[in-house]
């Protein structure tokens, strides 16, 4: 990596703060304004979706970039949906929080189960929003990888691993919001992580760093790769 790029950019004056944002495409705005003086035209930005949609479409637009998706899921502990004990991404890129795994005792099977069910959820959900088409080339380039936070981090970190697969110049991670403990877990898989609105806290949330928050529909995020200028169609 290049000396004269940070590890970790972040804006002071939002460390702590909750209800930063005004919503997921203000967020973008922002996290773009800090990345253009120091990226040149080889970049390409892959949103997971679909909450890193509309940060990806801003960033996007911004920086007159490419777009694109990379499908990335938490693998949701038995039982519940809400947490997960790591994530699945393309080309069966597996990442687990294997500490969690051995605290909570969760036997070999039901690991097994839950990766074989978050897989087949990863390829048709990108067959759905992408259709058959490889993914885009990122070697040589500048991959921005974005989502409008982190939780575990698990499902970035398997963004990454697949990108690095791939040969980039650089890899950025851009989101608005995250602690500092998943910003640790990246840090060793990527060039740069930018997060605007780093919290440290024990009940940590995505949605308390936006004034307007709500769940993405399929029809919004296909709004956003229909509008946008960038998107590789």
């Amino acid at each position: 990596m290049d000396k004269r790029f940070p590890k970790i950019v972040d804006d002071p004056s939002l460390r702590s703060r909750e209800f930063v944002f005004r919503d997921r495409e203000h967020a973008g705005k922002l996290l773009a304004g800090k990345m253009r003086e120091y990226l040149d035209g080889k970049v390409l930005v892959l949103a997971i979706p679909s909450g890193g949609v509309p940060i990806g479409y801003a960033i996007s637009e911004e920086l007159e970039a490419s777009l694109d998706l990379v499908v990335s899921r938490k693998i949701p502990l038995p039982h519940t949906r809400e947490a997960g004990f790591g994530a699945v991404t393309w080309e069966n890129i597996v990442m687990l929080n294997k500490s969690l795994i051995s605290q909570l005792g969760l036997r070999e099977k039901e690991v097994r189960k839950s990766i074989s069910r978050v897989k087949e959820e990863v390829e048709a959900r990108t067959r759905e929003l992408r259709g058959e088409k490889p993914l885009p080339d990122p070697k040589g380039r500048t991959v921005i990888l974005t989502d409008d936070g982190l939780a575990s981090g698990y499902s970035m970190l398997a963004a990454a691993q697949l990108v690095r697969r791939h040969s980039p110049e650089r890899i950025i991670v851009a989101v608005p919001t995250a602690p500092m403990t998943s910003i640790e877990l990246l840090l060793p898989s990527v060039d740069v992580v930018e997060c605007l609105n780093i919290r440290d806290s024990f009940y940590f949330a995505v949605a308390d760093a936006y004034v307007e928050w709500h769940d993405l529909t399929e029809n919004e995020v296909m709004n956003y790769l229909r509008k946008s200028r960038f998107f590789l169609r």
